[in-house]
């Protein structure tokens, strides 16, 4: 008797999906747990796995299909033995030489690098992906072209100027939360600079003994969480959102970190990192972030933080001004480290300096609070003491 696959619950407030991709084809044998087909929500990407060993006999959805909660996937027969998909038996039947490169070896690939690298004469198999478990993503595809192959010199189709290609539900909640962030808080950005001296004098004394007793590097996110923290104790504003006519003041401080994945910009949340070591912090850091490029996260992990930190240094910035996550009212915008002259004591001196931006909702925070969050932050990084003696 078949067994019906349906679509999952996809969490709180969420009632549809795209198909993203299938993993497995009809008449393809799979074990139980394995995953056969991949959904996009406009929050995170989730897998459907095989409820037993079995084979999957019928799909009833097509990638690129929208479909609700409990919508029927496909029709799965636990038990039974796999055959060849029903696509590749209808390939072997045109005996074609193409026909080798549809198989089910061809490398995991998003539509839209399939359909760019068969426009530009590429093979899928020779791009290295970027995407979870090596997937091959559009902009793999086009950085394999523009580089070139040694292996041939014959001129590249490149195909059409233009593309045309449907937003993902991620890339399109993100468009709208970003719209609403403009459109909802009255953002100002204030900036400083950070004389990172001293963390890095701490990182380099300590780096090691640190690694060899919690298992994990010391970066400089739990510094700037736990000084964001102590900075908005210092001023409750910024950790207050806007609900109608009131003001919500928390007391109690989950801060967002921002990841760039694949899919987009996520902002997995560290929660109570008042009450987390610099380990702890950093430990969840780097579970949240490899989950979310891995597509991993759930819902809860995304949601209800009080305020964000995000680093544009790791990927070169030299200043931005971040746009508030609603309905928080504050971002922290780390940048790249840059070595400049400094006047100190007098004297010239060169000196690793960060800028930081703090944007916030100028509704609820005045110039003096936010210029005092920053100075709170300067200061607590500049002299890391002050985050253990809580000054």
């Amino acid at each position: 008797m078949a067994t019906e696959i349906k679509v999952p619950t996809l969490g709180e407030s969420v009632s549809e999906a795209t198909i993203a991709k299938w993993l497995k084809k009809e008449g393809e044998a799979v074990k139980a747990d394995e995953p056969i087909v991949e959904l996009e929500t406009d929050k995170v990407t989730l897998e459907v796995n095989a409820p037993a060993d079995g084979v999957i006999t019928d799909i009833k959805a097509q990638e690129g299909d929208n479909v609700e909660v409990d919508a029927l996937l496909a029709l799965f027969e636990e038990g039974a033995s796999g055959s060849a998909p029903k696509e590749d038996k209808k390939e072997a039947k045109k005996e074609e030489p193409k026909a080798a490169s549809a198989s089910s070896d061809e490398k995991a690939s998003s539509p839209s690098a399939r359909k760019l690298a068969e426009n530009s004469g590429v093979d899928i198999n020779d791009v290295k992906g970027s995407g979870k478990d090596g997937r091959v993503m559009k902009e793999d595809v086009q950085s394999h072209s523009s580089g070139g192959s040694s292996a041939s010199t014959a001129p590249v189709n490149r195909g059409p100027r233009e593309e045309r290609v449907k937003m993902t539900r991620l890339r399109q909640r993100i468009a709208e939360r970003l719209m609403d962030s403009q459109k909802g808080t009255a953002t100002l950005t204030t900036f400083n600079d950070i004389d990172m001296s001293a963390i890095m004098d701490v990182r380099k004394e300590y780096k090691d003994i640190f690694e060899k007793k919690h298992g994990v590097r010391l970066g400089f996110m739990s510094f700037f969480v736990k000084a964001a923290v102590h900075a908005l104790k210092t001023i409750p504003s910024v950790n207050a959102e806007i609900d109608g006519q009131d003001v919500v003041y928390k007391n109690y401080y989950d801060i967002g970190c921002a990841v760039s994945t694949p899919q987009g910009l996520v902002v997995p949340v560290i929660r109570d990192a008042d009450q987390k070591s610099f380990a702890d912090i950093e430990k969840e850091i780097m579970d949240l972030g490899s989950r979310a490029r891995d597509g991993k996260l759930s819902m809860d992990e995304m949601t209800g933080g009080t305020f964000t930190v995000t680093n544009g240094g790791v990927f070169g910035s030299l200043l931005s001004t971040p746009i508030i996550n609603p309905p928080q009212s504050g971002i922290l915008g780390m940048h790249r480290i840059e070595d400049k002259p400094v006047v100190r004591n007098g004297e010239i001196v060169i000196r690793p300096m960060m800028y930081v931006a703090l944007s916030y909702d100028h509704r609820i925070i005045d110039g003096r609070e936010s210029v005092t969050f920053l100075r709170t932050v300067k200061e607590a990084i500049e002299d890391p003491k002050r985050l253990l003696l809580d000054l």
